[in-house]
């Protein structure tokens, strides 16, 4: 299976949480303990779960302000067997 990781822009975003719904690994949540300079929870990857990215992009996508940058590579071959 592919893997991902996902990157924001904590600065700008608006804290709407679409990136959190639209995420089916379940891996981001709006951060409660950071206001960025825009005075919102920025969303951000839950801690541990960092490796659990499918590279989907779905959060990318459903991000009205586009903060939001995704990587997806292939596994190795050594990790596919």
């Amino acid at each position: 299976m592919a893997k991902g990781s996902v990157a924001f822009e904590r600065d700008l975003c608006k804290g709407c949480g679409l990136c959190v719904s639209a995420c089916p690994e379940h891996m981001l949540a709006m951060d409660e303990g950071v206001i960025n300079r825009k005075g919102y929870h920025p969303a951000h990857v839950i801690a541990g779960m960092e490796d659990a990215c499918i590279g989907c992009a779905l959060c990318a996508v459903m991000c009205p302000d586009l903060v939001i940058a995704v990587e997806k590579f292939e596994p190795t071959k050594e990790a596919r067997s």
